[in-house]
C-alpha cells in the first residue's frame, strides 16, 4: 500500500492501523482467555450439578417398587435445558432421565469423570457401589455460543472506536501540525523580494531546524543580492563623471579639430558614450526598484511629480506630449522618485518607439492609474510578454537600453501592482499602451518597504 504524500494523513492511517491491529491482538487474547475460564466454570457447573441430582436420583431410585423402571421427570414450565441427564444402572438400564434428555448423546459408562463427544460435553458421577450411575450432559452448541456473544462484545465496539479513534488522531495530527501551517502560510505570504527572517519561534523541536536552516538561506540570499545591487549602483555612480568628461572631450574634438573624418569618429564616440551613460543611469534605477525604499510615511500628489517628469522631457521632445490629470489631488505614499522613474521611463519608451508625427498619451486618474499611449505598429503578443524582461528591446534598430520596462516592471512588483502592456491599445487598431495602478490614499495595496 502506498502512503499519502499527507504527513498528517500519514500519521493518522498509521496510527490507525496500528491502534486496529492492537485493540485487535488485544481483544483475541481476552478472548481465548476468557474462553478458557468459561470451560472451567462450565466445568465446575456440570460436576456441581452432577453431584448434587446424584443423591436425589439415588434416594428416589432406592425406593422404588419395582426395579428398571425408567422414569421421565415433567417440565414445571417451558424453557431452554441445557443440561440434561439420565440414570442408569449398572446393566445399563435407564432409570431416570430429565425431560429433553435423549439417550443417543449418551456414550456407554466407562468411569466417573468428565469426557468430551462431538457434540456434548459430559460428567459422569456412580453411587451405591456403582449400581447407580448419573450423567449430566451440556451441548457444545451453547459454550461456542457464549464464545461468540464475547466475541461479539469485543468487537463490535472497534466499529465505534476505530472512527471515533481516527478522527480523534487526525484532530490531534492537525493540531500538532497546526504550528507547520501557520509558517507555511507566512512564507506564502512573502512577496518575491522580501529575504527578512521567517518567525519559527513557535515550531516545533522537530521542524524547528527547518526553519532556522531556511532563515539562513534567506539571510545569504538577501546577502547576495544587496551586493550585486550595491555593485551595479556603485559601478553605474562612479561611471557618471568620467563619461561626462570624456562626452565631454569628444565634444571638444569636435570642436576644435578640422578633419573631417576625426570629426566624424568623435561624433560616433560621444553617441556611444552617451549610450553608456544611459545604461549607467538605468542601472542606477535598476537598483533602487529592487532595493531601495518605494513606499514613505507620509502622502503627496502624484500630479506634481507627472508635471515635472513631463516638463523636463519635452525639453528633448517638445509638443509630443499630452498630459491629462485630475482636478483633485491624487495623494499617494510613493516616493515620488520612484514614480518618476516610472513615468520617464514609461514616456521615453513611448518617444523611442511611438510614431513620430502622433502625439505621446500621458493620463492619471484619480484612482492611481498611470497610462502612457502612443501610436505605431501593432506589438505581436507574443513579443509583447518578453518586453519586460531585461535587455530586451522592441526593435533592434532602437538605441535603447533594453531595461525602461523591465525596472517599471520590478517597481510594480514591489508596490504590489502590475505593469500592464497592451498592443493595439484599447479603442484604437494600432500602437501601444503601458498601465500602472499606484497606491492612493483610498487604495494602500500591501507592499515591500
Amino acid at each position: 500500500m502506498t502512503m499519502p504524500r499527507s504527513l498528517q494523513m500519514r500519521l493518522g492511517v498509521s496510527l490507525g492501523i496500528l491502534l486496529t491491529l492492537l485493540w485487535i491482538a488485544a481483544a483475541a487474547v481476552t478472548a481465548v482467555m476468557l474462553r478458557h475460564e468459561m470451560d472451567r466454570i462450565f466445568d465446575s457447573s456440570l460436576q456441581e450439578a452432577a453431584q448434587r441430582l446424584l443423591p436425589l436420583a439415588a434416594v428416589e431410585i432406592v425406593g422404588r417398587e419395582e426395579e428398571g423402571v425408567t422414569q421421565h421427570l415433567a417440565d414445571l414450565r417451558d424453557h431452554d435445558e441445557f443440561l440434561t441427564y439420565i440414570v442408569r444402572d449398572d446393566e445399563g438400564r435407564i432409570l431416570l432421565q430429565s425431560h429433553e434428555a435423549d439417550p443417543a448423546i449418551f456414550p456407554e459408562w466407562d468411569g466417573p469423570g468428565f469426557r468430551t463427544t462431538a457434540t456434548h460435553r459430559l460428567y459422569g458421577e456412580d453411587a451405591l457401589q456403582g449400581t447407580i450411575r448419573l450423567t449430566v450432559a451440556e451441548p457444545l452448541a451453547h459454550r461456542a455460543a457464549a464464545a461468540r456473544d464475547v466475541w461479539a462484545g469485543l468487537g463490535l465496539p472497534l466499529l465505534v472506536f476505530i472512527p471515533a479513534a481516527l478522527l480523534a488522531i487526525v484532530l490531534t495530527v492537525r493540531s500538532g501540525l497546526a504550528p507547520l501551517r501557520r509558517y507555511r502560510d507566512r512564507l506564502a505570504a512573502r512577496s518575491p523580494r522580501d529575504l527578512a527572517p521567517v518567525a519559527c519561534d513557535d515550531l516545533p523541536v522537530e521542524a524547528a531546524p527547518v526553519g532556522a536552516a531556511i532563515n539562513v538561506l534567506l539571510a545569504q540570499l538577501k546577502s547576495t543580492f544587496e551586493a550585486e545591487r550595491t555593485f551595479a549602483a556603485n559601478a553605474a555612480h562612479e561611471l557618471r563623471t568620467p563619461l561626462a568628461g570624456a562626452i565631454a572631450q569628444a565634444q571638444r574634438i569636435q570642436v576644435e579639430t578640422k578633419d573631417t573624418g576625426a570629426g566624424h569618429r568623435a561624433a560616433e564616440i560621444e553617441a556611444s558614450l552617451k549610450r553608456l551613460a544611459r545604461i549607467a543611469e538605468r542601472l542606477l534605477q535598476l537598483a533602487r526598484a529592487e532595493g531601495g525604499r518605494l513606499r514613505l510615511d507620509h502622502l503627496s500628489d502624484l500630479r506634481i511629480t507627472a508635471r515635472l517628469v513631463v516638463d523636463d522631457i519635452e525639453r528633448t521632445a517638445p509638443n509630443r506630449i499630452v498630459l491629462a490629470l485630475p482636478e483633485h489631488p491624487v495623494m499617494s505614499d510613493l516616493d515620488p522618485d520612484a514614480f518618476g522613474i516610472i513615468g520617464r521611463n514609461l514616456i521615453e519608451n513611448a518617444l523611442r518607439h511611438g510614431a513620430s508625427d502622433k502625439p505621446i498619451e500621458v493620463s492619471l486618474s484619480e484612482d492611481g492609474t498611470f497610462r502612457v499611449a502612443n501610436d505605431g505598429p501593432v506589438v505581436p503578443a507574443e513579443a509583447l510578454g518578453r518586453l519586460t524582461r531585461r535587455f530586451e528591446r522592441g526593435a533592434a534598430k532602437t538605441e535603447g537600453s533594453g531595461l525602461g520596462l523591465a525596472i517599471v516592471a520590478g517597481i510594480a512588483d514591489r508596490i504590489s501592482s502590475k505593469l500592464t502592456l497592451q498592443s493595439p491599445r484599447p479603442g484604437s487598431s494600432s500602437g501601444f499602451e503601458a498601465a500602472v495602478v499606484l497606491p492612493t490614499a483610498s487604495r494602500q495595496p500591501t507592499s515591500s518597504r
